[in-house]
């Protein structure tokens, strides 16, 4: 049982918690672009049907989905180092945000191939009819005309993904990264204040939430400023 409650230790522990937010922020962006790279990939793998590989991406998207986060954590943090050892590679001494970026990574690139897949086939085909027409390739429309399209179509589902991996960031501590939550655990062993710490953590990350929704708002608008309003009829 924790000592009694004192919000005043709540003020001090939130600079302290601050100074790791870094460690936190780090994981989310480098997860996020492997994971948007990755997650192009995995669509235009499904969406071209590629034999063999458009398989092995559904049955990957399907673990994923299938799958806690923190089981997929310790499978990429005990399991990736076992199987490179197996290939003479040793892995096991590097540092735990590099498996952390990895997990995520893993779990954004599928999360965001169904995003990316499903946005592209918004796109009227059409337009890529009319793109070829005036001479275009078919790689060529799709570069140049498909995917600027379905990447407006599809930034409010991977702005909201990033929100949502930001909260799941939370779980890195568990494999030993000292991130904002871990930073969080080591304040509560040696206080006994765990109600003060976890309050003064959901403000910090309540803030950044706020913050990031603010950007891809305003991120959103500016890209969109050139499309016409839509009309809608009585």
């Amino acid at each position: 049982m924790g000592k009694v409650f004192d919000w005043h230790l709540i003020f001090d522990f939130i600079p302290t918690l601050l100074e790791y937010l870094m460690i936190t922020l780090q994981v989310l962006f480098y997860a996020t672009v492997i994971g948007l790279v990755l997650g192009l990939i995995l669509a235009v793998i499904r969406l071209f049907r590629v034999p063999v590989l458009s398989q092995l991406v559904v049955v990957f998207l399907s673990f994923i989905r299938g799958t806690p986060m923190l089981i997929q954590l310790f499978l990429v943090f005990y399991g990736l180092p076992a199987l490179l050892l197996v290939f003479g590679v040793d892995i096991s001494r590097m540092a735990p945000a590099y498996f952390v970026i990895v997990t995520y990574a893993l779990r954004d690139g599928a999360i965001f191939s169904e995003i990316f897949r499903s946005a592209i086939k918004g796109v009227d085909y059409g337009q890529t009819e009319a793109a070829m027409s005036v001479g275009m390739s078919p790689m060529q429309s799709f570069f140049r005309i498909v995917l600027p399209q379905s990447a407006s179509i599809a930034f409010p589902n991977v702005a909201n993904s990033v929100i949502s991996s930001l909260k799941d960031t939370s779980l890195a501590f568990t494999i030993g990264l000292m991130d904002m939550m871990g930073r969080g655990e080591a304040l509560i062993a040696a206080t006994a204040h765990a109600l003060e710490v976890y309050i003064a953590m959901s403000i910090i990350y309540y803030a950044v939430v706020l913050i990031l929704e603010q950007a891809a708002k305003v991120f959103e608008k500016r890209a969109n400023r050139h499309k016409a309003p839509v009309v809608v009829l009585d």
